[in-house]
């Protein structure tokens, strides 16, 4: 008898030793961008902003409000899951701006300024989610504004 339950213990302990491996492997079954943890507290506001910040810009025309709830979520959460959003809205918003359209006035920028605003918003969005749906909107009006900004590698 006492052998009996020594081996099925053993067998037991085997089995628990050999699936804690196969647990380990989890993130690189799902691939890297899985692996980014985000706070629900954080992603639900970022949301929040970003179906305001859509609101702004696409009911209410008012593309200054929605530069500054786009700027809100980046500078808060820059690993937001619809980050790519954001800087399409954001970029948007500032090259309608430049181009007096909407219903509010940017006062504290120039057109020029706007301009460059919205290259850094569309060259981010395009060098960082290639995958995104808003990748060719943001190409066609980079085209327009003299490219995509080329960022400098990182130096060791």
């Amino acid at each position: 008898m006492k052998k009996v339950v020594l081996a099925i213990l053993a067998v037991s302990l085997m089995v628990l030793l050999s699936t804690s491996d196969s647990y380990g492997q989890g993130a690189a079954k799902t691939g890297p961008a899985s692996a980014v943890l985000r706070d629900a507290d954080l992603e639900k506001d970022s949301l929040h902003n970003l179906e305001v910040a859509r609101h702004y810009f696409k009911l209410k025309k008012a593309y200054v409000a929605a530069i500054k709830r786009c700027e809100e979520i980046d500078a808060g959460n820059p690993n937001f899951a619809k980050m790519d959003e954001v800087l399409f809205i954001a970029g948007e918003s500032s090259l309608r701006l430049a181009e007096n359209r909407g219903k509010q006035k940017a006062k504290e920028k120039t057109a020029d300024e706007l301009r460059q605003d919205a290259r850094v918003y569309l060259s981010r969005l395009v060098a960082d989610y290639p995958s995104s749906t808003f990748r060719q909107q943001a190409e066609t009006d980079l085209q327009a504004l003299g490219g995509p900004i080329k960022r400098e590698d990182p130096k060791p």
